[in-house]
């Protein structure tokens, strides 16, 4: 109680304060801006906590990790433009419902979504952080590529009617994964001489371009096209009282599955919201379909993309290992700051713990003040004219990719991204597995040939690890299922 009481006493100091509500509010920008995110924001302030006390640098790591997750929901979904990468998901529910007029519900509900699953993550985290460390560190390489297996196969099956299509997708993102240095080898592969393709392609013009030059370029292409111009005046916009029957268990769900994801090392908030757009997606029913405007889609993939934040941070603080790379920057500034990660860190520092996981509370909370207050300063955004709106979508989608690296490489993946994205479009290929596959592929390639080497083609390593030996039935029930169910039904008709 002790540890507690000093943790209270350490956020509530009004240098803390206000240290954690100004990274609330500058994440929030640095999200909103197209090609920057939360790596970048930490990156950039971690020089400046070196001067500062420890609960304030804490404070402002903490805000500025979950607030610029959070912001890059909201150019997704004026935009179709995705912030940060961990928001690309959100932008195929939540682009169509700006479109028909419903951008406030969208963004109303992607803020609550968010700030939920944050902090559902940090009771995960409170209750549980030690034995999910434990529990995660026996995963192995081949564990993890069946991971990356399962998410793959579930994006690639989320709709029956169109799996060929969507393999084609993933087939095409893994392709382009592939481009650029062997991990393993550290041979060139796919780069045709060409040296600025050694480093491979990168994740955030690639999004950019396939989801908004495709936008600017099917636009330009069919002038008569309406797109988010609205004529009232955006603010907070509440569901019909049913929709949070389904709607509340939808983010319970999401965040134990970003929560999840986040446990384990290398997957991240954009792996763990496909994934928990896939499911959701699958269970859903009724109304909407799933990527023409349904409400679950933004509160799915914005439950999962925060509760990463508390999931990274269980190996981060239990073990000393970082869930992503983001983790590892933070990781960094509490070392500085003469705070070790690890076993003891409960047992010397308990009181350090607590106040980590109530600057994320803090973060979330400022995620609902914040995200609510500010929905009313889009609005001018949606009431500009089309081709106001379609060069503004091009300016902030150049800087964003130029800023990520200064590199002019990248403004050509954009473009040419841009381009493949409108023909998978106009081909109806869904364009999610290809970024699933894109983001998974290196996962998936490591551990493959890491497991390979270490077990061979030895089948007896499924009983000698029940977690691989169960993650590879439940990919396998996944594809089986609907031949399962067919096969059953036959067989009832027959009777």
């Amino acid at each position: 109680m002790s540890d507690l009481s000093s943790a209270l006493n350490m956020l509530l100091d009004p240098v803390t304060l206000l240290s954690g509500m100004l990274g609330a509010m500058i994440g929030m920008v640095i999200g909103v801006i197209p090609g920057l995110g939360p790596a970048i924001a930490i990156a950039l302030a971690l020089p400046l906590t070196i001067n500062m006390e420890l609960a304030p640098s804490i404070a402002l790591l903490i805000s500025l990790y979950c607030t610029s997750i959070y912001g890059g929901c909201v150019p997704s979904i004026l935009l179709n433009v995705p912030g940060t990468p961990a928001s690309a998901a959100t932008a195929l529910d939540g682009y169509e419902m700006a479109r028909k007029g419903k951008a406030g519900l969208a963004l109303t509900l992607a803020t609550i979504g968010s700030a939920a699953g944050g902090i559902l993550s940090v009771l995960v985290l409170l209750m549980a952080a030690p034995a999910l460390a434990r529990f995660a560190l026996r995963f192995g390489p081949l564990e993890l590529f069946l991971v990356g297996a399962f998410a793959v196969t579930c994006v690639v099956l989320l709709d029956r009617r169109l799996y060929l299509r969507a393999l084609i997708s993933a087939l095409i993102g893994l392709l382009l994964a592939s481009v650029g240095q062997d991990p393993v080898g550290g041979g060139m592969r796919l780069t045709f001489g060409y040296f600025p393709l050694a480093g491979g392609l990168q994740l955030v013009p690639l999004l950019i371009g396939l989801f908004a030059i495709s936008e600017v370029i099917l636009r330009t292409a069919r002038p008569g096209r309406t797109g988010t111009a609205v004529t009232h005046r955006l603010g907070v916009e509440m569901p019909e009282r049913g929709f949070w029957r389904q709607g509340i268990p939808l983010i319970g769900k999401s965040a134990a599955i970003g929560t999840a994801m986040g446990i384990m090392p290398g997957a991240g908030p954009t792996a763990a919201s496909f994934v928990s757009y896939a499911e959701a997606k699958r269970t859903t029913r009724t109304g909407v379909p799933m990527g023409e405007g349904n409400p679950k889609g933004v509160i799915a993939s914005e439950s999962a993309n925060n509760a990463v934040t508390g999931g990274a941070l269980v190996p981060a603080l239990s073990l000393g290992i970082p869930g992503d790379a983001i983790t590892a920057l933070i990781l960094a500034g509490l070392v500085m700051k003469g705070v070790v990660p690890g076993p003891r860190l409960y047992l010397d520092q308990n009181d350090i713990v607590l106040l980590i996981l109530l600057a994320l509370l803090l973060a979330n909370i400022g995620i609902i003040t914040f995200g609510l207050i500010g929905l009313r300063l889009w609005t001018s955004v949606l009431r500009l004219p089309e081709p106001m709106v379609v060069a503004g979508v091009v300016v902030l989608a150049t800087i964003g990719t130029f800023a990520t690296n200064n590199s002019t490489m990248d403004l050509t993946v954009m473009v040419l991204a841009g381009a493949l994205g409108a023909c998978l479009r106009l081909a109806r290929i869904p364009i999610t597995p290809l970024i699933i596959a894109f983001v998974l592929a290196p996962m998936l390639e490591v551990n493959l040939r890491q497991a390979l080497v270490l077990y061979g083609l030895d089948w007896g390593v499924f009983l000698r690890r029940p977690i691989a030996g169960g993650l590879m039935l439940m990919t396998l029930a996944v594809i089986l299922w609907p031949l399962a169910r067919r096969l059953a039904v036959l067989a009832a008709n027959r009777r």
